[in-house]
């Protein structure tokens, strides 16, 4: 059985962001990146599968310019077999980037396709529905839990009151949740062997794909500032602060 991981290059979670002095955009210019946290859960659970045996290669692959690479090299020192970048100038939202992984889908003819249940940038969480709809795949969103019985995955969700179990029919999509699993360490040897392995490219350009956006971001603009708290000493000075309309936080 064959694995493909799709994977994207975010600014660090640990760094805070800003807006840009006209508004019109975020401030990344030299800020640390690293892979997607939820798309990373999705990777580790391919390299699970695939040390228990029920895979037999992995294929990560992100969009992007060549920036990008360092991300791939994360994911080849993690352990995946192959690194393929899709590379492209232009912003892609969520429907052109299930486009072009749906091209590849057809092209590798992978029986998972695994990522993140969103990304922490945009916050979307639309690429692995959007992908499964083009592709007529069966899918599983947000899972926790991931195991293979024949052709069949077996996965687990946390839904409101409880846990969905589903077993879906392989070719199947899932995106992963944070519960899914904890990411592994990566030692220095692997880091320095995968900057020594091969990554494919492959130009956007070639699978004649219609990647202009469909929306337009108009400015950013910061969430007002939390109003600091008021502590009361009774339920009649609330309420009594409530009624002249004063900021409470509660």
């Amino acid at each position: 059985m064959k694995a493909l991981v799709a994977i994207k290059r975010v600014v660090d979670a640990h760094i805070q962001v800003s807006i840009n002095s006209d508004g019109t955009a975020l401030e990344l210019e030299g800020l640390k990146t690293a892979v997607n946290p939820f798309d990373e859960n999705a990777l580790e659970e391919a390299l699970r599968l695939k040390e228990s045996g029920h895979i037999t290669e992995i294929l990560a692959v992100t969009i992007g310019t060549q920036s990008n690479v360092e991300i791939l090299r994360h994911a080849l020192a993690m352990g995946a077999d192959r690194a393929l970048l899709l590379e492209t100038n232009l912003y892609l939202v969520p429907l052109a980037a299930a486009k072009l992984l749906k091209a590849l889908v057809l092209e590798e003819s992978p029986e998972i396709v695994l990522l993140g249940k969103k990304a922490i940038d945009d916050d979307a969480g639309q690429t692995g529905q959007m992908l499964a709809g083009l592709l007529g795949y069966p899918q599983a969103t947000s899972i926790s839990s991931l195991s293979i019985e024949g052709k069949d995955l077996i996965v687990k969700r946390e839904i409101e009151g409880g846990t969905e179990r589903l077993s879906l029919r392989s070719p199947a999509v899932v995106t992963a949740d944070l519960r899914l699993n904890e990411p592994r360490f990566i030692k220095l040897p692997n880091l320095m062997k995968a900057r020594k392995l091969p990554i494919e490219i492959l130009s956007v350009k070639n699978f004649n794909i219609d990647t202009t956006p469909k929306l337009k971001t108009i400015f950013f603009k910061e969430p007002p500032k939390r109003r600091p708290s008021v502590v009361v000493n009774s339920v009649k000075e609330l309420v009594e602060k409530l009624r002249a309309n004063e900021g409470i936080t509660l």
